[in-house]
């Protein structure tokens, strides 16, 4: 296991990064009503970016150490990163706008069994069998709570939505991989500059990639998100802040470890719901609340 400090700075990383997520993914799903899903889905990447510039500005400052030397390894896995999280980013948007916010979120929620698996696989990172099952129980508190009577079950609105949420966990899941690899890639420095850099260097490279895109493919998205700047400049300060925060949680724990803490999210995404859209819980996602919270319950019980 780790430290109870080491512990307890990756448990609060992810809190603190699951809210800030919560409400940036909320601020988004209000803009893809605005400027359509390329504008809100650049948004994040775009307007994040200055920041990223001026978090790493602050940790350069606050511990006097300067990024590490980029290696061609770190640069490979946050490549791979940026470019996942751009596509799962674009299939949630697409979802959002398909079914309701809570329900979207729960589908994206099938990725810390993915990231367990395949990052034992790519990156060592440790995964022993009390481990993967407390993973699988908390992720079965998502699917319980997705199982609403006339939601999931009313999949006459088609499986593409379902389809899309689950191939955007995989890409999620991709990103959160390459992310990890990215961080522990770079040959020195502390965790904080070490996250903070591999952030920046991935909202730098998503922010050229769709610039270009949009650049060529959607203008009119590109215009719209600089009309409506106030709301993208909130958008990219929570999503900058919220990535800010799952670095810091990707450089101090394994990346399975961080996402099915991620899963908390899905109580937040509730919780917004009911405050914002009157949407009430229901027995089941009460009862798949509580699941996902024994699961992660167990994860962290193993790690103390």
């Amino acid at each position: 296991g780790f430290g109870p400090v080491m512990v307890g700075g990756w448990v609060g990383a992810v809190l603190v990064a699951s809210l800030a997520q919560t409400g940036r993914n909320a601020a988004q799903s209000r803009l893809t009503k605005a400027i359509g899903t390329a504008g809100a889905t650049q948004v994040r990447f775009l307007f994040g970016l200055p920041f990223a510039l001026m978090f790493l500005a602050l940790v350069i400052w606050a511990t006097g150490t300067m990024p590490p030397p980029m290696t061609l390894r770190a640069t490979g896995f946050t490549a791979l990163g940026a470019l996942a999280q751009i596509g799962a980013t674009a299939l949630m948007l697409r979802v959002m706008q398909a079914r309701s916010f809570a329900l979207t979120t729960v589908w994206l929620k099938t990725e810390p069994v993915i990231v367990a698996l395949a990052a034992a696989l790519i990156l060592h990172d440790p995964l022993s069998l009390p481990m993967l099952a407390a993973v699988l129980v908390a992720t079965a508190g998502v699917i319980v709570t997705s199982r609403r009577p006339g939601a999931v079950s009313g999949m006459r609105a088609g499986a593409g939505p379902v389809l899309a949420g689950l191939m955007a966990a995989g890409l999620f899941g991709a990103s959160a991989i390459g992310f990890r690899g990215g961080i522990i890639a770079l040959s020195s420095g502390g965790f904080l500059i070490r996250a903070t850099t591999i952030l920046v260097l991935s909202l730098t490279l998503q922010s050229l990639i769709l610039m270009v895109w949009m650049a060529l493919f959607d203008r009119a998205a590109l215009a719209g998100s600089f009309r409506v700047w106030r709301g993208s400049l909130g958008a990219g300060f929570l999503g900058a802040f919220a990535s800010q925060f799952w670095f810091i949680g990707f450089a101090l724990t394994s990346a399975a470890n961080v996402r099915t803490l991620a899963l908390i999210e899905v109580i937040f995404a509730q919780m917004l719901a009911f405050w914002l859209f009157g949407q009430k819980a229901d027995r089941r996602q009460i009862i798949g609340s509580g699941i996902i919270m024994l699961g992660v319950g167990m994860l962290l019980r193993l790690q103390a």
